[in-house]
């Protein structure tokens, strides 16, 4: 009998039934690849490019390289295909990767808890000279990039670098990336406790372990026992910072969850606390939930901030227990604010054994082959063998004597390397940008170098602590939501109707100091040429305004939008 009039089902509209496939999670079965990227991974693991690298793309040339492997597994080995020359931001999003590919990479050398030999940073900047037209930046997780790169003198470079220790293995892909540690770990007087032996036994379990090597995207580890909180760990997929439990000593503090880009999210404590002897274990658990639980149907929502976000911490926690370590992690404190508001170990400080570690501030990250070889030797020069990269595209000299301090100081500063820098000089970070990145809109470099000087000259008392990051696109390599002033890369309209490169700007982000992400003002936007003169505007109103000891990140919180313009 067909329904009447009155019966619901009739007025229903009939609904398309379709079958749901999942989120690609492997532990709920879902092991057929959804796209591309996670087709090629199945195909072959990204490890297994290196062969080919090595017996065939190096002795063919560029032209020889499969496509699935140049714009895929070559990652895993810390290859990038660079942008090509001449091509506007305009562009980026428009042209096909064969279009904006060059023929050479970037390469990136994986330094993990920044620890270097000035041997090592001798023979990177002795490869930069020789393979990389000299070109090398320090990056916000502790990496050294070289640009110009070569297929053909691939070989030969992994050779000196493995020679004395160093490796590329990982350094990009869906892989377990660089893990940041703290540049001062067992030498600083505050330290609560050394993270490096956890770091080391991580390095040796999981980097190049096929078990490990096909994540749902790339995964970010950082451990720290210091109180200055030093690794950026609210911002990491997984991070461990160094507290004091009230019965059993000296151990860690878990967080996951947290990464910037498109949709940011800062990490989440699991309210565990964790002894160092268990750092790996539980980091070998929080991976494995990565790779089986992991979102991999959509390249936006593969990373592991997705899952944390949809579980909860109570959730992730009982499964990181219950599943993967098979034992419950006792309950912790939280980790103290730091004091400092600088986590970038600039200057000269006592370390515990009486010697002196040195930190200095480079332009935006950007050094060179040569600077980075004559850093080497001053170091050399000054009794240390050591040297260290930072979160905040610095560098460390350490085990240095009282007495060499004061000349070890001034061959740093003859180098332009300022081991007491002004805040603009201290708190400029910056991005690859258009020069070499693939995604980029706009010039991020040059820009945020030249806006060092212009701000130095224009405001020579400003003293107040203050970060300035400029990142060439919307992906947040240079964590723009989490700075004073973030300035996020794309096309503006000037004051004449062209459309020239730009910035839209964030204001009052923060780190450490109640974290949290910056503030958008409707329609604010900044030309390149206008950034001088707009940067110089809020910092002077903001000391205009500004209550008693009043941080930048609280004011641009409250003030009005007018001050913020």
């Amino acid at each position: 009998m067909a329904p009447s009039p009155q019966d619901p089902a009739a007025a229903a509209p009939r609904r398309k039934v379709s079958r749901h496939r999942g989120e690609g999670q492997w532990a709920a079965g879902h092991h057929t690849p959804l796209n591309g990227n996670e087709q090629f991974k199945k195909d072959d693991d990204g490890l297994n490019v290196r062969t080919r690298i090595e017996t065939i793309y190096s002795k063919r040339g560029f032209d020889s390289i499969d496509p699935n492997d140049l714009r895929g597994r070559m990652r895993w080995w810390g290859l990038y295909t660079q942008r090509k020359p001449g091509i506007d931001g305009g562009k980026t999003a428009v042209l096909e990767p064969e279009e904006l590919d060059d023929k050479y990479f970037m390469l990136r050398v994986r330094i993990d808890g920044g620890r270097l030999t000035t041997a090592q940073l001798r023979v990177i900047g002795e490869v930069s000279q020789e393979f990389a037209r000299g070109t090398a930046d320090i990056t916000d997780r502790q990496n050294i990039q070289l640009h110009w790169i070569r297929i053909e003198d691939v070989p030969e470079i992994w050779r000196r670098l493995e020679d004395v220790g160093l490796s590329t293995t990982e350094a990009c892909g869906d892989t377990p990336r660089v893990i940041l540690g703290s540049p001062v770990a067992g030498i600083a007087e505050d330290e609560i406790i050394d993270g490096t032996p956890a770091i080391e036994e991580i390095q040796r379990r999981v980097i190049g372990n096929k078990a490990f090597s096909n994540l749902p995207r790339k995964f970010k580890s950082a451990i720290s026992g210091s109180p200055l909180l030093d690794v950026a760990h609210e911002i990491n997929d997984i991070a461990l910072v160094g507290v004091e439990h009230p019965e059993h000593g000296p151990g860690f503090d878990l967080w996951v969850g947290g990464g910037l880009s498109t949709n940011p999210k800062i990490g989440v404590r699991l309210g565990a606390w964790v002894p160092l002897d268990e750092v790996a274990d539980v980091h070998e658990g929080v991976i494995s939930i990565f790779r089986d639980y992991g979102y991999r149907r959509l390249r936006n929502r593969a990373r592991l901030k997705f899952l944390v976000a949809d579980w909860g911490p109570e959730k992730f926690r009982q499964v990181l227990e219950d599943e993967y370590l098979g034992r419950k992690l006792l309950d912790g404190p939280a980790p103290e604010q730091p004091v400092e508001r600088w986590r970038d170990h600039v200057g000269v400080h006592r370390q515990r054994d009486g010697r002196f570690y040195v930190g200095f501030a480079p332009r935006v990250g950007r050094v060179d082959g040569a600077t980075l070889a004559k850093i080497a030797a001053v170091a050399e020069e000054h009794g240390s063998g050591r040297v260290r990269t930072t979160t905040e595209q610095k560098m460390i000299v350490l085990d240095v004597e009282g007495d060499q301090v004061d000349s070890l100081v001034a061959g740093l500063e003859a180098l332009d390397l300022r081991v007491s820098p002004s805040p603009f000089r201290r708190g400029t970070m910056a991005c690859t940008g258009i020069e070499f990145c693939k995604l980029a809109i706009v010039e991020t470099k040059a820009r945020g170098s030249a806006l060092i000087d212009e701000l130095e000259r224009r405001l020579p008392e400003f003293e107040e602590p203050i970060t300035i990051n400029l990142n060439g696109c919307p992906n947040a390599c240079a964590r723009i939501q989490v700075a004073d002033i973030g300035l996020k890369g794309q096309l503006v309209v000037d004051e004449d109707g062209n459309q020239v490169e730009g910035y839209q700007v964030h204001l009052g982000g923060a780190l450490g100091l109640e974290a949290g992400f910056g503030r958008k003002v409707r329609g604010l936007k900044v030309t390149s040429k206008e950034l001088p003169d707009y940067v110089e505007r809020v910092l002077r109103r903001f000391e205009a305004e500004r209550a008693d000891g009043e941080r930048f990140a609280v004011w641009a919180a409250r003030a009005s939008e007018e001050a913020l313009s």
